[in-house]
């Protein structure tokens, strides 16, 4: 049996569900409050408060960092048959993986969270996430991003082209079927488009088109 402890909008819960989908894995999905890990800490047995925690047969498998692949590594030795993270293309492939996961990302959420704090109708839960944040990228950081959201969009924009201008000549990332690159992307931009908070550049049809083979993709 396979949990997927999440926050069905995160960036890094989305890249894990959709390769369990992918790889045929039944799982059940338990939604985690952004301002309360509670549940987390408790099936983690106080190893982790981050989502996604992935629990199989009762063994909870953490990430041991924040930047750490742990729990897709851990997919694709169980399930991927290598199919995540081919041996062929691996340290470019982590390159591309750290570039999603570091540039890319530190640009969406920025786009995501005001209109998502916005719309929390908990006043508790919103005030825990501005103080999280601010915590980390200091006081006022969420009307910052609110007030900066047209130079963030061109910015962000300016580097999804990047990815747009490799899928015009292959159906994926690295070639005919996806990678954890792929997966990993998917969930930048299932953040990025949550509620529709933001769509996909228009111009980018490429992306737009992956984007569509990515969300039914399946390997077998």
């Amino acid at each position: 049996m396979v949990t997927i402890y999440e926050m069905s909008h995160s960036p890094f819960c989305i890249p894990v569900t959709r390769a369990l989908e992918a790889l045929g894995v039944p799982f059940e999905r338990l939604e985690v409050p952004n301002h309360d890990r509670s549940a987390v800490i408790q099936a983690s047995g106080g190893l982790s408060y981050q989502v996604p925690l992935l629990v199989h047969d009762g063994r909870p498998v953490t990430e041991s960092s924040p930047a750490s692949l742990d729990i897709a590594h851990y997919i694709d030795r169980t399930w991927g048959r290598g199919r995540l993270f081919p041996e062929d293309i691996g340290g470019l492939h982590l390159i591309v993986v750290e570039f999603i996961e570091d540039r890319v990302e530190d640009l969406s959420f920025k786009l995501v969270d005001p209109p998502y704090l916005r719309d929390l109708q908990d006043p508790v839960a919103q005030m825990m996430i501005v103080r999280h944040k601010e915590r980390k990228f200091g006081r006022g950081c969420v009307d910052d991003w609110s007030n900066s959201a047209g130079n963030l969009r061109k910015e962000l924009e300016s580097l999804l082209g990047r990815f747009d201008s490799t899928l015009r000549h292959r159906p994926f990332l690295f070639g005919n079927r996806p990678v954890y690159a792929d997966f990993a992307l998917y969930g930048i931009l299932g953040n990025y488009t949550y509620r529709d908070y933001n769509v996909l550049p228009e111009a980018q049809t490429a992306l737009a088109s992956w984007w569509d083979r990515m969300r039914v993709f399946s390997f077998d």
